[in-house]
């Protein structure tokens, strides 16, 4: 697969033009949406070039295979993932939306990320070495970047439209929703975290951190967005794992730490990808998807 095969924005004939988030392009369908996975990868709040190839089905395909694994613990938005059975208005623009594209009912989406960490990294990694705690959960002294927590935490985040996410505490979210809601939306992304996590490490991955995304449907809290995506996730390999070290990961980690390294401010424009950077990145998310699934990402 090489980098002519990416899909870096779509125009499909006959809909009005989408909105377009950071990776997402998502079309209006009247009762129902049309979410479009493109190659587009995001990082420190920026779109970055050039687009992964491949990258939009591997997280659509992922998403796809959450959902139903989960489906007991949390009801989902998707209403159809195969072009075959979309809408036949649809059907002309099969090549382009096959695997990458889903049919989802529409929700009124809840305004803060749900995060759950097992582990000690990132922003939760930062916050800890400031106050020992993150998100307001205190945390044991001592531990190390990568150090598997005492038990994994709900540290929910706003969600931002343009900016940066901000870390909130369980009480911020209890005031802006209600108790009841809070303490549901934290139980099921607990819940949903430790089927991942458990699933992943019989697999050789480590589950660090993941956000989940949930909206109002007929009255019922609902599974919506991408759920255990490299995106939305870091998976580290359970083999290589040592608290203290920076883990080998299947994830963006590899592309925010070449971001890192090349002295980009994260506030400019940031640099181009290298064509290592791309292909390195593309093989990690085909690895976790190969793992986690046991398919090959290259096959239907």
């Amino acid at each position: 697969m090489t980098a002519s095969d990416a899909v870096w924005r779509t125009e499909l004939a006959g809909l009005p033009p989408p909105r377009r988030g950071k990776v997402r392009d998502i079309y209006d369908l009247g009762d129902r949406l049309l979410i479009v996975a493109t190659d587009r990868l995001s990082a420190y709040d920026h779109v970055l070039e050039p687009p992964i190839p491949g990258k939009g089905r591997i997280l659509t395909r992922l998403t796809n295979f959450w959902f139903a694994e989960l489906s007991g613990l949390v009801p989902h938005h998707l209403l159809a993932t195969e072009v075959a059975d979309f809408p036949a208005e649809l059907r002309g623009d099969a090549a382009l939306l096959d695997g990458r594209a889903v049919i989802a009912r529409k929700a009124e989406v809840i305004p803060f990320e749900c995060v759950a960490r097992g582990y000690l990294a990132g922003s939760g990694f930062r916050e800890y070495q400031e106050g020992g705690a993150v998100c307001g959960v205190g945390l044991p002294a001592g531990l190390l970047r990568a150090s598997r927590l005492p038990e994994p935490v709900f540290t929910p985040a706003t969600k931002a439209e343009s900016g940066h996410d901000e870390n909130v505490s369980f009480e911020r979210v209890a005031a802006a929703l209600g108790l009841d809601v809070a303490t549901r939306l934290r139980d099921l992304t607990l819940a949903l975290y430790l089927e991942g996590a458990r699933r992943a490490e019989r697999h050789g991955l480590l589950l660090a951190d993941t956000k989940f995304e949930f909206g109002w449907i007929d009255g019922h809290i609902t599974l919506i967005d991408e759920v255990l995506t490299p995106d939305s996730s870091r998976y580290w390999d359970a083999a290589a794992w040592r608290p203290g070290e920076e883990p080998a990961s299947f994830d963006k980690q590899f592309v925010r730490n070449w971001l890192d390294a090349s002295g980009w401010d994260r506030e400019s424009p940031p640099p181009r990808l290298p064509d290592e950077v791309v292909e390195g990145t593309r093989r990690r998310y085909a690895e976790a998807f190969r793992r986690l699934t046991g398919r090959d990402a290259e096959t239907p």
